[in-house]
């Protein structure tokens, strides 16, 4: 599967962004945060997001290494997306593809992420 762009949003709609993602590669990760969270990740370059709406209304939250900026509504409490850098410091997005308009994550083909040992 290649590349398509995407829109979604945050529960209540005051967070709101495109990206360009390829589904394929969309992973579920057992870390403290993100099996809590329920997330269905895919992952692009920075520079393949665009934040339509809504940067007043994000809030951040970090943990552990503090790595990975962790961006949700603060109305509705949605994990949207994420920020970090790949491991060749590229500035990369994780989208929740939980939040993708039409798209249904449970079932895309994941691949099962061991972050718990991370």
């Amino acid at each position: 599967m290649s590349a398509e762009r995407y829109t979604g949003s945050c529960q209540c709609g005051a967070v709101a962004f495109e990206a360009e993602l390829d589904l394929s590669g969309a992973v579920v990760c057992n870390c403290s945060r993100c099996q809590r969270v329920g997330a269905v990740l895919a992952f692009a370059p920075r520079d393949k997001f665009t934040l339509v709406r809504g940067e007043d209304a994000l809030s951040e939250y970090t943990f552990n290494r503090h790595a990975i900026r962790h961006e949700f509504c603060r109305t509705c409490g949605i994990q949207t997306f994420s920020f970090a850098s790949g491991k060749d410091g590229t500035p990369m997005v994780a989208v929740n593809c939980n939040c993708l308009d039409g798209v249904d994550p449970r079932a895309l083909a994941v691949r099962h992420v061991d972050g718990r040992s991370s």
